[in-house]
């Protein structure tokens, strides 16, 4: 391995390996609590004791220490912008709505100040750089959330041309809440069951809003749909095992100016895996989807579950092989990013 990699973040299993991977996991904390404050702590004595050359920070609540650790470290720091944090906060409900205006605020100004002191910016999304645009061009490159190509190409299976004529297992997968249109899903598996008693749902992933995990759970109490974790976070092998075993995959985002521009990381996971997609009629995610002929749209507010269930029992998908949805192109990237700030021939 060419580098001696860290990685610090949620609780995981604390390993060392062979190729060079070492994690290193935080405790627990809520969303909206004191720890929150003091965990951002505990990573700036992290890089002290492993004096990285290069702090690559995925939010933008460890600009602080990061901006400390180059003073002290002398090290190149990375900004990974993972989400636009901004529209976030506004316009989703993660943060009480009296504090959005001012923590939107608290957040944008820290990224403005921290500007001359950050190496280089990756954005998950193209459409960041649009929404984003005091970044310096020369200094930010887009790494999108794409999938690692499966090892064994026999999980593509062309039974994913053909969803199983005796039932239809559908999958929501990944955040749970609200604004990532979990109940429309639920509700739309309700209306496909109640004409196609063969329809059944698994939703997996977590929920990190304390007020609509308990919504979630009354919300899965029929026989046909299965939660699995909600309350605790879900191993990503078990939701790549999720995605392998389902018929179809729903994404169903209302529309929201935070989400607007963005590429759902399971959108790239389902069309990699060639799992047919029941999609809102999002353009932004129709267009990627149509090339391969992936997905029956439809729409949140007047869904046509006749229609649906009829698209899905008799629709030929992927009629062509989605080669853009890897890990491949954007790994180029970063470590050509990389050499280049390490001055390290290719």
């Amino acid at each position: 391995m060419e580098y001696d990699v860290h990685v610090t973040g949620f609780p995981a299993a604390g390993t060392t390996g062979d190729d060079g991977l070492h994690t290193h996991p935080l405790p627990f904390f809520k969303r909206l609590t004191l720890k929150r404050l003091f965990v951002r702590w505990k990573v700036l004595r992290l890089a002290l004791r492993l004096r990285p050359e290069v702090m690559i920070i995925t939010t933008h609540e460890l600009l602080t220490p990061a901006l400390m650790a180059r003073l002290l470290l002398r090290c190149h720091v990375i900004y990974d912008i993972q989400e636009n944090y901004w529209r976030n906060i506004l316009y989703t409900s993660a943060f009480p709505t009296v504090l959005r205006p001012f923590l939107a605020v608290v957040v944008r100004l820290r990224e403005r100040l921290s500007l001359p002191f950050i190496k280089h910016f990756f954005l998950a999304e193209a459409g960041y750089a649009t929404e984003i645009n005091f970044l310096p061009p020369p200094r930010t490159t887009v790494l999108e959330n794409k999938i690692i190509r499966p090892a064994d190409t026999s999980v593509l299976s062309l039974h994913r041309q053909y969803p199983a004529p005796h039932s239809l297992r559908l999958l929501f997968s990944g955040t749970l809440a609200e604004s990532t249109g979990v109940f429309t899903a639920i509700n739309l598996t309700h209306a496909l069951h109640a004409l196609d008693n063969t329809v059944h749902l698994t939703v997996i992933g977590y929920c990190a809003l304390p007020e609509q995990v308990e919504r979630l759970k009354q919300a899965c109490t029929a026989d046909y749909i299965r939660l699995i974790g909600v309350d605790h976070l879900v191993p990503h092998t078990d939701i790549i095992q999720a995605i392998q075993t389902a018929d179809v995959g729903i994404i169903a985002y209302p529309p929201n100016p935070a989400t607007q521009n963005a590429i759902p990381t399971k959108l790239f996971e389902y069309l990699g895996y060639h799992l047919p997609i029941l999609l809102i009629d999002h353009p932004v995610w129709t267009q990627r989807c149509a090339p391969y002929n992936a997905a029956v749209n439809f729409s949140a507010q007047e869904p046509d579950a006749a229609a649906i269930l009829r698209k899905l029992r008799t629709q030929t998908f992927y009629t062509a092989t989605p080669n853009d949805v890897y890990w491949d192109t954007e790994a180029k990237k970063l470590s050509k990013i990389l050499h280049s700030i390490l001055k390290i021939r290719q």
